[in-house]
């Protein structure tokens, strides 16, 4: 049978930065601080995780990949160097190293066909985000633009949207986006997760909207003369997260008095904002 060629879009993410955790104590040393189960990790199989205030709040967004023994933890370029420096402050005598990794990129590719024999890892937080993974030597071609509008429309949250000591780990979607587990043991943030993952559904969320020309990336979104949310991060093309108030998430919204429209990612709960069919229909319908 032969499979019809569709371009799969390869993108250097030049915005991450790779620390590389070795020796013995390395992963016990990770489950205790981060919310996946790093008993999970394996070659081929990276996980999505945070790393919280006591609070719960999300400090850095993470994702690991596993190399041999050794931990390559992906995170945002501007965070690494605070992300090394608040593992070593945990560290004490256990026997870790931390240190930068300058020899490998982090890479994501996306569009697959059907019929692909591609073995590349996966990106651990749904399938249609394609795959990611550390390598060196590759030759993109697509832009980082291109990237942010895709993970946009599926509604992936990126770190300068989530920020840091800002958003509760949940209000990001972690729980939806594979980022969390609650059958691990301690770490730090876990009671107030735990605790809202109990609750019924959550009150915010961060959720990508299609934003009319002229308004502001920092602007309020509003619901008639009801706040529903914030704008947070950058605007890629018409593209931009909000942390948006789920009881507005049904209601026709505007941005700096210019109409926006909330895009429902597959992943959102039915019971979360509109029913599902209801409110505004996704972008290019």
């Amino acid at each position: 049978m032969a499979y019809l060629a569709i371009a799969m879009p390869l993108c250097q993410l030049s915005d991450r930065a790779i620390v590389r955790m070795s020796g013995p104590d390395a992963r016990a040393f990770l489950q205790g601080l981060i919310t996946q189960d790093v008993t999970l990790l394996a070659p081929g199989r990276p996980l999505y995780a945070g790393l919280l205030s006591p609070q719960g709040k999300a400090l850095f967004q993470l994702f690991l990949h596993a190399d041999g023994e050794d931990i390559l933890v992906d995170v945002n370029a501007g965070q690494a160097e605070a992300l090394m420096k608040r593992l070593a402050m945990f560290r004490l005598r256990r026997q870790v190293e931390i240190a930068p990794e300058p020899g490998l990129s982090m890479w994501q590719q996306w569009g697959e066909p059907a019929g692909t024999q591609d073995k590349r890892p996966a990106d651990p937080r749904m399938d249609e985000a394609g795959r990611r993974f550390p390598a060196a030597g590759l030759t993109p071609d697509a832009t980082l633009a291109d990237w942010h509008a895709h993970r946009l429309a599926l509604g992936l949250p990126d770190a300068d949207e989530i920020g840091t000591d800002e958003l509760l780990w949940l209000e990001t979607n972690a729980r939806e986006l594979n980022g969390v587990s609650f059958t691990k043991g301690c770490y730090t943030g876990q009671e107030n997760t735990a605790r809202m993952h109990h609750r019924d559904r959550l009150r915010k969320r961060l959720l990508p909207l299609q934003v009319a020309g002229g308004a502001a990336e920092d602007a309020t979104v509003m619901a008639g003369d009801k706040v529903a949310g914030a704008l947070r991060g950058r605007r890629h093309g018409d593209l931009q997260m909000a942390l948006m108030r789920m009881e507005h998430a049904g209601a026709a919204l505007t941005v700096d008095g210019l109409p926006a429209r909330l895009l429902r990612p597959l992943w959102l709960p039915a019971e979360d904002g509109e029913a599902e069919g209801e409110g505004q229909p996704p972008a290019g319908s």
